[in-house]
């Protein structure tokens, strides 16, 4: 399988990184900022290549990024879009800026890797968007989350709207909208909370999905959560 990660340079990307890295059939293309994580995983497996890239800034490098993924690979298997940011302050306090990079990072950014990635997938391809709980409509809301929250549920949506678009093409699209994982950015919006779930775990069952999930599901937002947040 010819892999695409999103951000995997920290916690659940990471750790997905690393568990499909077991299966030496599997070539993976992992993105994220810090250069010297992305090195430490591609040189601690061999296939697994990277390319830095801010996803907030996608804009201004993806004519880098088309021509690093076309060296690469003939044709892209699956994508996980797992890259995510967050500012945890309450919505009358955050600045456009904050705003903005929170939606760049967390759904315009993963929009526009689907469009530049769409030409090389086919029939059998999966795309894979990480949202979170705090996306999912009827969901329990918290304070100081809610331009997160609201980047996350725009993610969600596009997977319903994308998944009819590529019907004809037989791109499966699915979102998996995460409750609580024992993560840096868990740590930043809940100081002190412990989740029922870490990261190796977690990432453990999006790995398996995003393999086999697109014979059982497509255009679904699956939550996949064992506590509250």
């Amino acid at each position: 399988m010819n892999i695409i990660i999103n951000g995997g340079t920290r916690g659940i990307g990471k750790e997905v990184v690393i568990h499909l890295a077991q299966d030496i059939n599997n070539q993976i293309l992992v993105t994220g900022r810090n250069e010297k994580a992305l090195r430490s995983l591609s040189t601690r497996y061999k296939n697994v290549k990277s390319i830095t890239l801010d996803i907030s800034l996608f804009d201004s490098q993806q004519e880098k990024f088309r021509e690093t993924v076309s060296d690469h690979f003939g044709r892209v298997d699956i994508l996980i879009n797992i890259a995510g940011f967050l500012i945890a302050k309450d919505f009358l306090e955050i600045t456009n800026v904050e705003a903005r990079q929170i939606m760049e990072t967390n759904f315009f950014g993963p929009a526009s890797l689907i469009r530049i990635l769409k030409p090389m997938m086919s029939a059998g391809s999966h795309i894979v968007n990480i949202s979170s709980m705090g996306g999912f409509q009827g969901s329990a809301k918290y304070r100081g989350l809610s331009y997160y929250s609201a980047s996350k549920a725009a993610l969600a949506c596009l997977t319903e709207c994308l998944a009819t678009e590529f019907t004809d093409y037989g791109i499966s699209v699915n979102c998996l909208a995460l409750g609580a994982v024992q993560t840096e950015m868990l740590n930043e919006a809940f100081p002190g909370y412990k989740a029922p779930v870490d990261a190796k775990q977690m990432a453990e069952f999006i790995s398996g999905f995003a393999l086999t999930g697109h014979k059982f599901f497509n255009g679904k937002i699956l939550p996949v959560a064992v506590g509250n947040p």
